[in-house]
């Protein structure tokens, strides 16, 4: 475990500003998605905010395991059911969000799936790691720290699945 000096703390208001900011960004930059596409779990919070923030109804997941927990992951990022029907994006113009891009091999992954399907995809995240194998087209801040994120700050509650991460 980190201890918070080690850690980028998000607080709710912070996130509110951030979201804003990143809808800002996208609209500044001219892209207008028809989709955007919210990576669970981390980016649900977030996509759906700036889905609200550029008035885009078309909001998909797509379920991604990577992280097993701080600072452990999976030897791949993995897609989990339920699977998003992607055969509609052709075309689309669609804005992937996501909490963080870390080692970027989750969002690499998205985005690549989405390339294949024909999608103009961009990326948006809260944070930017140095280390990212990908640059997201829009980011609020970038960090080399762990984040402790306001909707997975606390453990889940008493008596619910033990086994997931925050």
């Amino acid at each position: 475990m980190t201890s918070d000096t080690e850690r980028e703390i998000l607080t709710w208001s912070d996130f509110g500003e951030a979201s804003r900011r990143l809808a800002e960004q996208v609209v500044a930059d001219g892209f207008r998605p028809d989709v955007v596409v919210a990576i669970a779990r981390g980016g649900l919070v977030p996509g759906g905010a700036i889905a609200y923030a550029l008035g885009t109804k078309g909001v998909g997941t797509m379920n991604i395991e990577f992280y097993t927990d701080i600072g452990r992951t999976l030897d791949d990022p993995r897609v989990l059911p339920p699977l998003m029907d992607t055969s509609d994006l052709t075309g689309s113009r669609v804005l992937v969000v996501d909490d963080v891009a870390d080692s970027g091999r989750t969002l690499e992954l998205v985005m690549r799936m989405l390339d294949g399907h024909g999608a103009d995809a961009r990326a948006a995240v809260l944070y930017t790691k140095p280390r990212s194998v990908i640059r997201p087209e829009y980011s609020w801040r970038e960090t080399d720290r762990w984040i402790t994120f306001p909707w997975s700050a606390e453990p889940p509650v008493e008596g619910a699945n033990s086994d997931v991460v925050a």
